[in-house]
């Protein structure tokens, strides 16, 4: 398949993490260790989700979104991360490129949209409890999930058509371990006013819309947690929000540094290192969140695998 629109550059080479041979294979286990807790942990819930009818709640479906998008995204950077770290070459082709790339979009995307969505079940969940069966019906529930991969599949589209308008003449090192939005930008031989435009508002829709719906959300659930008056009550509703909190802190924290910024070679070390976070810590930290701070998982876990002795 030729590469699109006059782009010279047939193959790209990741610089990778770092270019210090001696680390390599240490970093091969590491990472190799988390994609590992990661895949199992997010199977687990999903798997966990699916087969426990006490668990088909609103907040247990987004729980099971956010698993798949957390594997997903994880599963397209991480197994080519890997083989980077034991390869001499780390090469992608053009269009291997532009595939990681559309589909990192998307899943990264989706996941912003899948953590809004959850932050207005807690908000349904505490501020309007009465309503709740209503407002969170399975409808309502379906429409947020199909309006966040509509979301994810519009952002990755925009994307990526407008890095694949760009030409890549001779320069082909990407510096970064992936195919990322900025190091791309850097080798374009053409313009990339226009792309680096549309890559600041998709980022401004995506991630501060998002943010400020999850700020709004959490504002008026503190408010409504303020005014019940039992410590007991109190506790129990915070503790409903506290694992959403950490997820939400991590995933949003490290995306708005890494994107909300200029593409300048000096920053692009920093990058890489925000970027782990949100393509390997937090897909890896998440199961672990919502496993050890909830008392319903556990408990599903506890009864699953009484019902695999028995």
């Amino acid at each position: 398949m030729a590469p699109g629109n006059g782009s010279f550059v047939t193959a790209f080479i990741l610089v990778g993490l770092t270019d210090q041979l001696d680390l390599q294979v240490p970093l091969f286990f590491l990472f190799l260790l988390m994609y590992m807790v990661t895949v199992m942990g997010n199977l687990s819930l999903i798997i966990l989700i699916g087969i426990n009818s006490h668990l088909h709640t609103p907040m247990y479906f987004f729980l099971f979104n956010l698993s798949f998008t957390d594997l997903c995204y994880s599963s397209v950077l991480t197994p080519k991360m890997l083989i980077d770290f034991l390869s001499k070459e780390n090469i992608i082709s053009y269009m291997g490129c532009m595939t990681q790339f559309y589909f990192f979009c998307f899943f990264v995307v989706s996941e912003c949209y899948v953590l809004t969505s959850m932050a207005y079940d807690r908000y349904v969940a505490i501020c309007n409890p009465l309503l709740y069966n209503a407002a969170m019906s399975p409808k309502v529930c379906s429409s947020l999930m199909f309006g966040s991969y509509l979301m994810a599949f519009s952002g990755a589209m925009a994307h990526t058509g407008c890095m694949l308008r760009l030409t890549f003449c001779d320069a082909n090192t990407i510096n970064h371990y992936f195919c990322d939005i900025h190091p791309l930008l850097q080798l374009s031989c053409t313009s990339t006013y226009v792309t680096e435009l549309v890559v600041f508002i998709m980022a401004c829709i995506n991630i501060i819309v998002p943010s400020l719906t999850i700020f709004v959300s959490y504002g008026l659930i503190l408010s409504s947690i303020l005014h019940i008056k039992s410590m007991e009550g109190r506790s129990r509703a915070f503790s409903t929000c506290s694992s959403h909190i950490i997820a939400v802190s991590l995933f949003f924290g490290s995306g708005a540094f890494v994107y909300l910024k200029s593409s300048s070679t000096g920053s692009m070390d920093k990058g890489k290192i925000s970027s782990v976070f949100y393509t390997n810590v937090v897909p890896m930290m998440n199961p672990l969140v919502y496993s050890l701070r909830n008392k319903d998982v556990k408990n599903a876990l506890r009864k699953t695998l009484r019902r695999r002795k028995y």
